[in-house]
């Protein structure tokens, strides 16, 4: 008999706000999280905005010489998992150790620290570079730090799939509770990716919005006014448990994930083809490890970055596989007030369709003034919608021509 595994705690830290509670409220109520830049001087940048944590405090999660050593993307997971520890009410004694394991996508890794050291090698030589260096610059630290802090000795991993890579862990992590390898699994994404590097790669593509003017309104995915994503930094992490892990400590019960699909389009290291059949792949193998039909599926949180061909493609995925049912489907774009969190950003909408699970309240795509054409699904424009579901697909696809999507149910014993 497959195994059942269900999530018991969330941890989120976005542009929304710094904990699961206020980035949820912000993306009901329609919130922006973009602004104007302020981690650096961007005068200059094609680009000037993007989506940052803002008021947050890292003395709160870690000691004053861990600030210096870590680079931010291991800040924020060490504080999304605090947050998620204690919303799970899981304590890792040593009896337990073995059994739970941590697996934390990232599609950058420590790129500030990385600019920071480059910079020492070229102006002062070698021998000034930090001994820290590598330790902050490579992506698994990200679960290596997490898995250190609480004394997670399961299997331990990290998903590098470009925007993929939340969703990627997620579905890589559940399948190893599926396998039997672990009872428990702390999973999901994070990135810090609001550096010159990361602005000016992307601005080189031509990938980002330029509505400099108007940051709130710049990220409009399946709008005719699109002109590129945002990019933005965050951290969403997932408690997965084993059913009767979870029944016999007594947690609470978010929502049961039931599927994962992931695909390679084999077609083009940034841009989707025409139609998109990978992703649409990807969907439809979800579907079917989870044991359903298209039909049964009630909302879908888009990948939806605000870019010309991704929402269009995706829109025509959603179409080819869906059939007669995308007309009755709900489907949203967070990304419209979250921004482009890359690595992290699979992980925060699985976040967010489990909470619109579990409280019957659709997110919006805010920015949707005018459905570009070929845009037709309900995308839940400009305002939340109360309406209860029983089933939420999470889609990301990423550079690489790497897609991933989940599927989450309500929990019924």
């Amino acid at each position: 008999m497959k195994r059942r595994v269900v999530v018991t705690g969330l941890g989120a830290l976005t542009p929304l706000g710094n904990s699961l509670e206020e980035s949820w409220a912000g993306a009901i109520a329609g919130k922006s999280g973009i602004t104007a830049i302020t981690r650096f001087d961007a005068n200059g940048f094609a680009s000037r905005i993007a989506g940052e944590i803002k008021n947050f405090d890292p003395a709160q999660y870690v000691d004053k010489k861990e600030v210096r050593r870590y680079d931010n993307f291991a800040i924020y997971a060490l504080a999304a998992a605090q947050m998620l520890m204690q919303d799970a009410a899981l304590t890792i004694t040593p009896d337990i150790a073995r059994r739970v394991g941590v697996l934390i996508g990232t599609g950058m890794g420590g790129i500030q620290s990385l600019e920071d050291e480059v910079n020492v090698l070229h102006q002062a030589g070698p021998h000034k570079v930090s001994p820290f260096a590598v330790p902050a610059i490579v992506p698994n630290l990200g679960s290596g730090h997490v898995s250190i802090r609480f004394g997670a000795k399961g299997p331990i991993n990290c998903s590098v799939t470009a925007c993929a890579s939340g969703t990627t862990a997620i579905g890589d992590a559940y399948r190893t509770i599926l396998y039997g390898d672990a009872d428990a699994m702390i999973t999901g994404g994070v990135e810090a990716p609001v550096t010159p590097l990361g602005i000016a790669g992307f601005c080189a593509m031509r990938a980002l919005s330029t509505r400099n003017d108007e940051p709130e309104r710049a990220s409009r995915p399946f709008d005719r006014g699109r002109n590129g994503f945002v990019l933005a930094e965050g951290c969403g992490l997932l408690m997965l448990e084993e059913l009767s892990f979870a029944l016999a400590r007594g947690a609470k019960i978010y929502a049961e994930i039931i599927g994962y699909g992931c695909t390679s389009d084999a077609f083009h290291m940034a841009q989707p083809p025409a139609g998109h059949e990978g992703a649409g792949r990807s969907m439809q193998a979800a579907i079917a490890d989870a044991g359903l039909e298209p039909a049964d599926i009630d909302y879908i949180n888009a990948h939806g970055t605000s870019t010309p061909l991704n929402d269009l493609y995706e829109a025509q995925a959603i179409k080819d596989l869906f059939g007669e049912h995308a007309a009755r489907l709900i489907v949203s774009s967070t990304k419209s007030m979250t921004g482009h969190m890359l690595g992290a950003t699979g992980a925060v909408e699985a976040i967010f369709s489990i909470k619109a699970l579990q409280e019957g309240i659709i997110p919006p795509t805010i920015n949707l003034d005018d459905p570009d054409d070929g845009c037709d699904l309900d995308f839940v424009p400009n305002a939340a919608r109360k309406q209860m579901i029983n089933t939420a697909m999470s889609n990301s696809f990423g550079f690489g021509g790497v897609n991933a999507v989940v599927i989450f149910k309500k929990y019924q014993p």
